[in-house]
């Protein structure tokens, strides 16, 4: 799949990821092979170990419905991928992916019954992070880049008004660098429009 010719990058010091932990706790967009497994998804395609998968990944949500076995659980075009650090608590335990109350979820837990959509092409799927993993993983995964809707982006320089003279110092769109005007007042985003954002460390 083609990314949007419209690409963002915010060159940004490595502490300053922080200010992207909302946009990866309300879901962005990356793109991948779909029709594969949450195991072949994060490691083979996303370069994440086997045993930070195992040791690091405590709780998986595919489309709502808690993981125990990233082998098999299969991700599809448009599908909703949440990864949890471990989480506290009695809720912690439940949804720990195989753990010993995972039993007591009942129906709610996934099962691949749909064969459908096995099959093997680009796609775009919603990822999301929480706890340990926006640290851990959101760097990476702005490295290699996220999608976004127009609307979505102008409502990110709204939010982050107070960062365009600190963080967002430096932002280059096809490779030309904006102006300080720009920043502050991005008129240059279509709301109908697909961005594509990344990051590069200005260390």
């Amino acid at each position: 799949m083609t990314q949007p010719s419209r690409e963002i990058t915010f060159f940004l010091k490595a502490d300053h990821i922080y200010v992207f932990f909302p946009l990866f706790q309300q879901g962005v967009q990356i793109t991948a092979r779909v029709g594969c497994s949450i195991q072949n998804l994060l490691c083979d395609q996303y370069d994440l170990s086997a045993d930070y998968l195992a040791e690091r990944i405590n709780t998986i949500f595919l489309d709502g419905q808690p993981v125990d076995d990233m082998a098999t659980a299969i991700v599809r075009n448009g599908a909703t991928l949440a990864l949890s650090a471990a989480m506290p608590g009695l809720v912690g335990a439940t949804f720990r992916k195989a753990g010993y109350l995972a039993p007591f979820r009942g129906s709610i837990t996934y099962r691949d019954e749909d064969h459908g959509g096995r099959t093997r092409r680009e796609g775009i799927i919603i990822l999301k992070l929480f706890n340990l993993l926006l640290k851990e993983m959101g760097g990476p995964i702005l490295e290699r880049g996220i999608r976004m809707e127009g609307q979505q982006l102008i409502n990110f320089f709204r939010t982050n008004k107070k960062n365009h003279d600190t963080i967002f110092k430096r932002i280059a769109k096809n490779g030309r660098d904006l102006s300080p005007a720009e920043i502050a007042d991005p008129q240059w985003i279509s709301p109908a429009d697909v961005y594509f954002l990344k990051t590069a460390w200005d260390h």
